[in-house]
């Protein structure tokens, strides 16, 4: 069965455009849980701009409450990997960020950047927590993810995404069925992340094999646009009412 954790960086974001504790980044994701989520991710950026590092230290805090997994995706930088080996969560998703990147928009060349992730993923792996790399689907040295002490990679999905609805849907899709395959094969565990929404992810499970996705921003804008009915509706009674 495929779990799904709840990437928790749209509601840091929003609590730290107010600069006080609202909205609860911890109550949103208890929240989650409780409604069926299978485990929370959180990805701090070096300027903290959403989550921040105190959020993964109490977001371990809950998930061990609550006997789920946090799944921590990052650079490995020096602060980045304190936190991660000071909270020891059940899984660390290593993600070659750039300081000031957007948003994550490519998977690692972990042939080339062997040197940086192989010790950084042994010192992961002898404090028990499962690593995973994010890729492309197309990236054609797979076999180094396992080479380097990888368990898992996590397949960047925004090109599914793209093309979903399009002519290309088709083959873009048969690329990351093959990815997934080729990842089994070689014993590597794999997940999906980026851009996976209510339309376009049952399709996506369709391919066997993926044991975790992880999804924040299409989920908490769908949330939004699925409960403004119900919100917008109680507003206006209320003000109606005076």
């Amino acid at each position: 069965m495929t779990q799904l954790s709840v990437n928790i960086n749209k509601i840091a974001l929003l609590r730290n455009s107010r600069g006080r504790n609202f909205p609860d980044v911890r109550a949103f994701a208890a929240r989650c849980l409780d409604l069926g989520a299978h485990g929370i991710t959180l990805h701090p950026r070096e300027d903290q701009r959403h989550a921040r590092y105190a959020d993964v230290v109490e977001l371990a805090g809950l998930c061990r409450e609550r006997g789920c997994e946090l799944n921590v995706e990052g650079y490995p930088s020096p602060a980045f990997l304190d936190v991660v080996k000071s909270v020891r969560p059940a899984q660390c998703t290593l993600v070659p960020d750039t300081p000031g990147q957007l948003t994550s928009d490519h998977g690692w060349d972990v042939k080339g950047q062997a040197p940086l992730l192989r010790p950084v993923i042994a010192e992961l792996n002898e404090l028990g927590i499962r690593c995973s790399l994010f890729v492309d689907a197309d990236y054609p040295h797979l076999e180094a993810a396992r080479e380097v002490g990888a368990a898992r990679v996590e397949l960047y999905t925004e090109p599914y995404a793209e093309h979903f609805n399009g002519a290309q849907g088709a083959a873009t899709r048969e690329v990351f069925r093959l990815a997934a395959a080729r990842a089994g094969a070689l014993g590597l565990g794999v997940n999906a992340g980026h851009d996976l929404n209510l339309e376009n992810l049952s399709h996506f499970l369709d391919i066997p094999g993926i044991l975790e996705v992880s999804i924040g921003h299409a989920l908490v804008l769908e949330c939004i646009e699925h409960g403004i009915d119900k919100v917008l509706r109680r507003y206006a009674e209320i003000v109606a009412g005076r």
